[in-house]
């Protein structure tokens, strides 16, 4: 379990109630495969989440997440989007399954 933890990452910001919750997911799936994200192959995304606009992303290799959180912006734009959405990518930190995220600990 944990050594899933460190291959995930979590994600604010995501443009809640624009689009159907699959899409959305697929979106974030595209933006962080792709390599001009410093992005790599996602193992699992995990949206809607408890938190809105919150998103988490697993990767299938520890790598990839030190090189998305290395990246200074992460940019959400897609055709399907009116615009493009500024994310904050922060590591997922497993003490009691809740994320250190200000962003969750805000909407507990």
């Amino acid at each position: 379990r944990a050594a899933r933890a460190t291959r995930t990452i979590v994600i604010a910001g995501v443009p809640a109630g624009l689009l159907q919750d699959e899409v959305m997911a697929d979106i974030l799936t595209i933006h962080f495969q792709m390599s001009r994200n410093n992005g790599g192959d996602v193992e699992e995304v995990t949206y809607p989440t408890r938190n809105k606009g919150v998103a988490y992303i697993t990767f299938e290799d520890q790598g990839v997440v030190e090189r998305v959180l290395k990246k200074d912006q992460h940019l959400l734009q897609d055709k399907r989007l009116p615009r493009r959405y500024p994310l904050t990518v922060t590591r997922y930190r497993h003490n009691n399954n809740v994320s250190s995220s200000p962003v969750q600990l805000i909407m507990l």
